[in-house]
């Protein structure tokens, strides 16, 4: 028994694509946000400058910056996600656990900016784990996999065409040729 791969490509294909409908309508629409994060600050706040050179305030001269912006809801470094260091910008980034980004000078821990940053919760509904842990492994993992698949048949029903031309050109010349 003979397989036909361009029936099976095409079923893998069609029953693939309703398989993985919604949750690659999440990784795709997400994905296109998050190419735009460094061109619209709505989802990233834009990078300011501070003074130029290495940092030259302490750690609890930047904890006292983080603290007198109210928004971000800072009282100790257990409030604080991380901190972002742009020596060449001359400026840090403080990131609150509650996604507020403040921006300060290194060399005065001046507040350049806060503004709410949006591109890291982007980020978790576009790998899954926004949702869940065992969705990102279960649902969003399954789906690139499938992803991947459907790349394939895609190629395979894409190729198969041009072969097939390629192949009754060949045979045609072939009876040119033996015509002569």
């Amino acid at each position: 028994m003979s397989v036909n791969w361009k029936s099976l490509s095409r079923k893998t294909h069609y029953w693939a694509s309703l398989t993985i409908l919604l949750p690659a309508l999440v990784i795709i629409g997400s994905g296109v946000v998050l190419q735009l994060k460094k061109d619209v600050h709505w989802i990233q706040p834009a990078s300011q400058r501070g003074a130029e050179g290495p940092p030259q305030i302490s750690f609890e001269e930047i904890l006292a910056a983080a603290r007198a912006v109210d928004v971000a809801e800072i009282d100790s470094w257990e409030d604080i996600d991380r901190l972002d260091v742009r020596p060449d910008r001359g400026m840090l980034k403080i990131r609150s656990l509650n996604r507020w980004e403040i921006q300060i000078d290194t060399a005065s821990a001046e507040v350049l900016q806060v503004a709410f940053r949006r591109s890291d919760l982007i980020e978790t509904i576009h790998d899954g784990s926004f949702f869940h842990d065992n969705i990102k492994l279960w649902i969003f993992f399954p789906t690139a996999i499938i992803l991947f698949f459907m790349w394939l048949t895609g190629v395979y029903l894409f190729v198969v065409p041009f072969l097939a031309r390629r192949k009754k050109r060949q045979r045609l010349e072939r009876k040119m040729a033996a015509a002569t």
